[in-house]
């Protein structure tokens, strides 16, 4: 049985019972989040070594990080160095986009390494294949598509990103309304591709009871891509991106009643002020599904610091009802990520993350920055450097700006606030 059904009988399993105590709530708590598809337990039964999280209402917000190769990148090892930098970083969840080199190996070894929940973008791979062997890559079949899927999820892929809610209706409704940008989602362009080359529905769509079929059989947790994301500012919140979302609410009840765990996949490019809006639209038409989002990035003229924009949008999103944040890197749009771009990108989410649960009042982040500031003012810096969200990068410029100071800092040196006040305060007051 699936994490769903099992919650759904009552049964509090092994998997709740540690990811609720990372939490610091009760199983049964977690159990019940779970049976009403307001959570869910990504945890393939195939893979083997996980650490269970889960991701939902009520729960710490959680931080996925993108690695995989590409066409001129297509070695392992760097990916996997990233895996490891990653999970040092903090983070909660890795997706493998790989498109280069030998992408099952690929898959398996990262799946194998993690310790934390994989998720993966299956169509990628029956594109790569497609195109391998001569064909067009619009040629791929039905069975093409799904052979690849329960591929994936026989590896152990904890969740898979599928484009469902992309179909000839949406379609028109983009072609009638105009974007500027079209469609930026890469499994989006895709599907959307093939219907228009086969004159065809989705088959994501069309045979999603097939779908859920494989899901159910591995415990895969479906997260339904949004393929019309906006890819810029201009584009956000149009009739195209809500009309999917109205799809994807009604899959989100077709899973559930499965017994399939499902989450739903948010923008994008979408400027401050439309953040809280498209949150609580994708939990309500979405039946308070978690909501998975990629940022949202609130400027599109930051190439290079879009790690910034990310975590801006990615507070707020969060703050406002979003569960799950996928980290922009500082090399989006420009680029294949290198090892310190993940970790940048990995700890911008993560602060993104911890400045939402604040507002959320999530058991201990409260606790964790009243202990900051108690370190701070009576100068512990070693305290400081523990409790920091990047303890390495806090303690190398500790190091390398205050040699010469192991009580102050070189910004105020003599002139500290934490030290004067502390002399004066303990001196009764006399009166004007």
């Amino acid at each position: 049985m699936t994490q769903l059904q099992e919650a759904r009988k009552g049964i509090i399993t092994p998997e709740m019972v540690q990811a609720a105590e990372l939490e610091g709530i009760t199983g049964e708590e977690l159990r019940q989040k779970i049976a009403i598809g307001e959570a869910v337990l990504p945890c393939n039964i195939n893979h083997q070594g996980l650490r269970p999280m889960a991701v939902g209402k009520g729960l710490s917000t959680k931080v996925n990080a993108n690695i995989g190769t590409s066409d001129a990148y297509p070695e392992l090892a760097p990916e996997l160095s990233k895996l490891e930098i990653a999970v040092a970083a903090g983070v909660h969840s890795i997706m493998d986009l790989s498109t280069g080199g030998d992408i099952d190996e690929i898959r398996r070894r990262i799946i194998q390494d993690s310790p934390v929940m994989v998720g993966t973008v299956p169509l990628y791979q029956v594109m790569v294949d497609t195109h391998k062997a001569g064909r067009g890559l619009v040629e791929m079949t039905d069975d093409e598509i799904f052979a690849g899927i329960e591929k994936h999820c026989r590896d152990g892929a904890d969740f898979i990103t599928v484009h469902c809610g992309v179909t000839l209706e949406v379609i028109q409704e983009l072609r009638e309304q105009g974007r500027v940008m079209d469609i930026v989602s890469r499994g989006g362009s895709f599907i959307t591709a093939w219907m228009l080359h086969h004159q065809r529905q989705n088959p994501l769509f069309e045979q999603y009871d097939r779908l859920l079929n494989i899901a159910l059989h591995y415990d895969v947790t479906l997260s339904l891509g949004d393929g019309l994301r906006p890819g810029c500012l201009a584009d956000a919140t149009d009739g195209p991106q809500i009309k999917e979302l109205i799809t994807l609410g009604s899959l989100v009840k077709r899973a559930q009643e499965a017994g399939v765990q499902v989450m739903v996949e948010g923008p994008g490019h979408v400027p401050l002020h439309q953040i809280e809006t498209n949150m609580q639209l994708a939990k309500t038409l979405c039946h308070n599904a978690p909501f998975y989002v990629l940022g949202p990035l609130v400027t599109d003229v930051a190439p290079g610091y879009d790690h910034i924009t990310s975590a801006i949008g990615g507070a707020i999103a969060a703050s406002s009802g979003a569960d799950f944040l996928c980290y922009v890197t500082p090399a989006e749009h420009l680029g294949l990520p290198t090892e310190e771009d993940v970790k940048e990108g990995v700890i911008a989410a993560r602060i993104a993350a911890h400045a939402a649960d604040l507002v959320k009042g999530i058991k201990g982040a409260w606790e964790w920055d009243l202990e900051m500031a108690k370190a701070r003012k009576a100068l512990d810096w070693p305290k400081q450097i523990e409790l920091s969200i990047d303890p390495e990068k806090a303690g190398r410029m500790r190091k390398a700006k205050n040699e010469d100071s192991q009580e102050r800092c070189t910004m105020c040196g003599k002139f500290c606030a934490y030290q004067l006040i502390s002399d004066y305060m303990g001196t009764p007051f006399k009166g004007c």
